[in-house]
């Protein structure tokens, strides 16, 4: 019997339209909004506190983005393990 998914995350759906969709949003449209949300910031607050803050943000966003194959590897590999039993016949305890 054939395994059937009844839902797709959002990355998974967007590139079933290509992987040109997939680059696209992550390695130009998150960096143009980052960067458009620090000058909006800058413009309206004309205060260096809340412009840092928002550059810092910015920044985690970016880097989560350009991150994302990483991020989704780490986390398949995790599930996987899990799913295999913990990875292994020892199971470390608390002795």
């Amino acid at each position: 019997m054939e395994p059937t998914t009844l839902a797709i995350d959002w990355i998974t759906f967007g590139t079933l339209f290509g992987s040109d969709l997939k680059t696209f949003i992550f390695t130009i449209t998150i960096p143009v909004l980052c960067g458009i949300f620090i000058v909006v910031v800058g413009i309206k607050t004309r205060s260096p506190g809340p412009t840092l803050m928002a550059t810092i943000f910015a920044g985690i966003v970016l880097g989560l983005s350009l991150s994302i194959d990483t991020i989704g590897e780490t986390t398949s590999d995790t599930i996987n393990q899990y799913n295999d039993g913990g990875g292994g016949d020892f199971v470390q305890g608390d002795q």
